[in-house]
């Protein structure tokens, strides 16, 4: 049987209608009733009746009526399959007395349904969407507590990884990791995926006695004699924070609550990489107030990890492209470490209001950059920062979607990883420094401090926050703020705060010197450059360079073999750009070694604009694409015209 998704969208409709209707009639109500002063005991919160709408548009699930409260997974995971075995026990809270709960589910195999330990078969499984899976309809009564789900997932599930030994750092045993963000938990976990219902979880996990299994949870620091593990996570996190990793894993101690999960032939490098970690836990808490989630660890994941890093609470998935060797790129740690309060505590209720999530972790990320490294670090940082925005704001302006250079945004129809950009984390960010200048460091210190304060463990929407951002920021200090320009409006406003490095400025006076020298050793680089002033370097190079110019310059500093992921990236897309042909012999090796999308997409798309560069990338592709996560692939099929 098949739930039209019809059905699904008329929910979604009236749920609008009536928060539309709320919005509309609440006015006149307080106008012929006056305000007493106790409005919120008859009309619940008052911020909430000004929210249009917080229904998610990338969910089935009509989890306003009746929602899961505390999910317990049994999983077997099966390596030979490459399949997960689980039954999936939810325990619900039935708002509204209604008769059927949905899930949300993709392409997974459903084996038995059961209802207070009740098995059902009336449960139905809709018509099938490319994008957002299937709805599964299960039938309660308003009294149900309890649904249990036992099912298999697709060897071909999207938020799993299967590597074989050979793509490992030890190549001998197999692993697995999970990426749920932001709709692909749905994929091993039949479940409600929206982030805009909180949930705690435990998990019995079964693996090869060989390997260990790790959770966004409470994790051993040893592997079980016979493969089995417990998880706990007491604290409410929407469903994309679920996560899994099995592998040969061990663990190293960093600090008193910080430590790091990897292979083993990676523990030293890992260790000396991950240093700072406990100062940034410090940093971060002095800044915005105490770690909720207990420990901060991190697990290093293989090459194929298609993020730079994910905020999985108690479990940073990180990619080894950030073991640079000099520890020059741990500002994805701040990064992860800063989404443990904006994200985790305080998380965006739809994917429109993703930078939510995004903005406010730059900011903090930054904060916390220069809390431990100083200004002058910290605003390098921005400034490469910015210099990202400004290119793919003016990319995004000439493309099919210019109103995706706005923070709020309408992905209703379209996968929520296109609003995965520069705008939500950047602009996002530069909004919030903006706000910082306008207001004053110490008062919006105490806003901030009081916003996730006040918020935590909750959903936002992106109007909630405008009103908390009025009421307790710009009203009582009397500011004035173009706050709508910034929301709505396309493109980076005129009043956006200017950063600059001075740091920069002598990089600038060296890239003007390229064209003019013989040899690079005349340009006279001093020593101990940042990755952050080597990428400025790069990007600064002059448009009329020639290829001779760039073959100097790679002899001279190794640009296309150094080992720095940040760096071997940008010098690739600018050596394609430029017809540079130095780069061949590394690029391939690069490519089919590393799985991060932030790297992939350029590459492929410089490579895209001409046929021989197509040719290549095609070439290049066929070897590469079984390394790549399939948030990768999706994206690389598009650039090429694969099919997926």
């Amino acid at each position: 049987m098949y739930l039209p998704l019809q059905r699904i969208k008329q929910f979604k409709l009236s749920m609008k209608i009536y928060q539309l209707l709320t919005i509309s009639i609440l006015p006149l109500f307080f106008v012929a009733c006056g305000d007493s002063g106790t409005t919120s005991e008859t009309t619940g919160d008052s911020t909430d009746s000004l929210v249009i709408d917080k229904q998610d548009d990338h969910t089935y699930a009509n989890y306003f009526e009746v929602s899961t409260q505390h999910l317990h997974l049994e999983l077997n995971v099966d390596f030979d399959g490459q399949v997960i075995n689980g039954i999936a026990h939810h325990e619900i809270e039935n708002h509204e007395g209604v008769e059927e709960m949905i899930f949300d589910i993709h392409n997974l195999k459903i084996l038995d349904v059961q209802v207070d330990g009740e098995k059902v078969s009336e449960y139905t499984i809709g018509e099938y969407d490319e994008l957002l899976g299937s709805a599964l309809t299960i039938p309660v009564k308003p009294e149900s507590k309890k649904v249990s789900i036992r099912y298999t997932t697709d060897p071909t599930a999207t938020a799993l990884q299967w590597l074989n030994p050979q793509q490992t750092a030890g190549k001998k045993h197999p692993y697995l990791f999970t990426q749920g963000q932001a709709i692909l938990t749905r994929s091993w976990i039949p479940c409600q995926d929206t982030p805009g219902n909180r949930i705690t979880y435990s998990a019995e996990v079964t693996v090869p006695a060989e390997l260990m299994a790790v959770m966004s949870a409470n994790n051993p620091d040893e592997k079980s004699e016979d493969g089995r593990y417990h998880f706990e996570m007491n604290k409410p996190i929407p469903s994309y924070l679920i996560a899994l990793a099995v592998g040969d894993l061990e663990f190293a101690s960093l600090g008193e609550r910080t430590g790091v999960y990897c292979e083993p032939s990676m523990v030293e490098k890992c260790v000396y990489e991950f240093a700072d970690v406990e100062k940034m836990v410090i940093a971060a808490e002095e800044l915005y107030g105490d770690y909720k989630w207990g420990r901060y660890d991190l697990i290093v994941l293989p090459p194929s990890f298609p993020f730079g890093g994910m905020e999985n609470p108690k479990l940073t998935f990180a990619t080894p492209t950030i073991l640079a060797g000099d520890r020059s790129l741990v500002s994805l740690v701040a990064h992860e470490l800063a989404h443990s309060w904006s994200g985790n505590l305080v998380t965006n209720a739809t994917w429109d209001d993703f930078w939510l999530n995004e903005g406010f972790t730059v900011y903090f990320e930054n904060r916390i950059m220069e809390q431990v490294y100083g200004k002058e670090y910290a605003d390098m940082l921005m400034q490469i920062e910015y210099q990202g925005l400004e290119y793919e704001n003016g990319d995004i302006l000439s493309g099919e979607y210019p109103e995706d250079t706005q923070l709020k945004l309408d992905l209703e129809g379209r996968n929520p990883d296109d609003g995965m950009t520069a705008i939500a984390y950047v602009k996002g960010a530069f909004f919030l420094k903006t706000l910082e200048e306008t207001a004053g460091r110490e008062k919006f210190d105490t806003f901030l401090n009081n916003y996730f304060a006040d918020h935590e463990f909750e959903t936002l929407t992106t109007e909630e926050f405008l009103v908390y951002l009025d009421e307790n920021l710009l009203q009582p200090n009397g500011l004035e703020f173009n706050t709508e320009e910034w929301v709505y409006g396309e493109g980076i406003p005129d009043n956006c705060v200017k950063i600059n490095s001075d740091k920069f400025e002598k990089v600038d006076a060296k890239c003007a010197l390229i064209t003019s020298v013989e040899t690079a050793k005349e340009l006279e680089i001093p020593e101990g450059w940042s990755t952050h002033e080597w990428l400025h370097f790069i990007r600064h190079i002059p448009a009329d360079a020639t290829q001779e110019d760039l073959a100097m310059l790679d002899e001279e500093f190794g640009f296309s073999s150094c080992g720095n992921s940040e760096i071997m990236a940008e010098w690739y897309v600018l050596s394609i750009k430029l017809g540079y042909e130095g780069i061949n012999p590394h690029l391939e090796n690069f490519l089919v070694n590393v799985g991060r999308r932030k790297f992939l997409e350029p590459i492929y798309t410089e490579l895209s604009h001409t046929e021989e560069g197509l040719a290549q990338a095609n070439e290049i592709y066929k070897k590469a694409r079984p390394n790549y996560h399939s948030i990768s692939f999706i994206t690389i099929d598009e650039i090429l015209g694969w099919e997926s």
